[in-house]
């Protein structure tokens, strides 16, 4: 592997991880009212779409990051609509 793709892959562990500690503050609060539910769907389309793009280039660290992403922000948005 050469630098730039460890690099890609490292800022996207860190940009991935990121929405981890949302996750689980949803998950143990068991209330989503704070996140807005029009900004978790235009950023799990947005995700989707980078993922389609990274799959496309086949670019490892685009693919992986959005993928990890966009399940975490589903996960996030279940809760939304779960705990409304």
């Amino acid at each position: 592997m050469d630098f730039i793709t460890i690099l890609g892959l490292f800022a996207a562990t860190l940009t991935t991880i990121a929405f981890l500690p949302q996750l689980f503050k949803i998950w143990h609060s068991k209330s989503a009212k704070d996140v807005s539910l029009e900004m978790l769907i235009i950023f799990c389309s947005g995700v989707f779409l980078w993922l389609v793009y990274g799959i496309y280039l086949q670019a490892l660290p685009i693919i992986i990051a959005n993928l990890v992403t966009l399940i975490f922000n589903l996960i996030i948005l279940w809760f939304k609509i779960k705990y409304r």
